[in-house]
């Protein structure tokens, strides 16, 4: 089931002839439990292709996610109206019960995806604004230098300035509605490469998160490590980075260091990753993702 969190709120104000900063319009109140994460980890170099990327797959995400517990309570309703011809009183007030909560469920992902779109919709806004201030700065540094032309600089600098602030303030607002990616170890893939007593770290990173674990082979080719699962907060400028050494003894030998995209990760169903290890894919990692 999708994790839920603390919605952002941002407060809706009539448009005046001074252009106020959004960041006095919304205020950010991350989680207790990502604070960690958002402490210095503002990024002054806004990337809008790539939230454009993530925004997109995080609604496709979301609208499954819709569309399932509507056809789930599409079911449940019909189910209702059976059991209410029916006369199965206990039955019925169950089915009722369950109708209730996913009723309050869909409601809850609606108000997700509109604050999604508006948390994105005002993302646009600025990154239009700031590109008309670029252009406008570039026009007047190619004029005549002027007294008015200076001033005029001077203000398009701290316009800029400001419209990258404010992106840069919602890109960090819209990574609290992304929820989680639950990563499952599955085991490495080698064919010959891998051998009983063999023994292998895998290092995952997602921006400062980092999951280490350690794995052996046995002797009936089975697989054992010290770690199963690691729950990620997905990020919208890094991807996943997966380094494997194997170890033989005090000796550690690199194996191979990959980068996962996350795009595909937001949706309903559990997606089995299979990442080539070495540039020939001798070693292979399989992981799960369940978001």
């Amino acid at each position: 089931e999708l994790c839920t969190f603390p919605e952002f709120l941002c407060s809706s104000h009539s448009k005046s002839l001074s252009r106020s900063s959004v960041r006095s319009r919304m205020s950010l109140k991350p989680p207790k439990a990502y604070s960690s994460l958002q402490k210095g980890a503002l990024i002054w170099d806004p990337k809008p292709l790539q939230v454009k990327k993530i925004f997109e797959a995080l609604k496709k995400g979301l609208n499954e996610y819709l569309e399932a517990h509507q056809a789930e309570l599409d079911y449940l309703s019909g189910c209702h109206k059976d059991t209410k011809r029916n006369s199965r009183l206990a039955f019925y007030y169950d089915l009722d019960k369950q109708i209730r909560s996913v009723e309050r469920y869909i409601r809850k992902l609606e108000f997700h995806i509109s604050k999604v779109e508006e948390l994105y919709e005002a993302y646009c806004i600025q990154c239009r604004l700031r590109d008309g201030a670029t252009n406008m700065k570039q026009a007047f540094s190619l004029s005549p230098s002027t007294k008015a032309s200076r001033e005029s600089l001077l203000e398009l600098y701290r316009n800029v300035q400001e419209c990258t602030e404010d992106m840069c303030f919602i890109e960090g607002a819209l990574e609290v509605h992304l929820g989680e990616f639950h990563v499952k170890m599955k085991g490495l893939v080698g064919f010959a490469r891998l051998c009983p007593g063999d023994q292998y770290e895998v290092f995952v990173r997602l921006g400062r998160q980092k999951w280490r674990l350690k794995g052996k082979i046995e002797t009936d080719d089975s697989q054992t490590w010290d770690e199963e699962e690691k729950i990620f907060i997905p990020n919208l400028h890094e991807k996943f980075e997966i380094k494997v050494t194997e170890l033989r003894g005090l000796a550690t030998i690199l194996v191979g260091v990959v980068t996962c995209d996350s795009l595909s990760f937001f949706t309903t169903k559990p997606q089995a990753i299979v990442v080539d290890i070495t540039e020939l894919g001798t070693i292979k990692l399989r992981l799960e993702v369940l978001w």
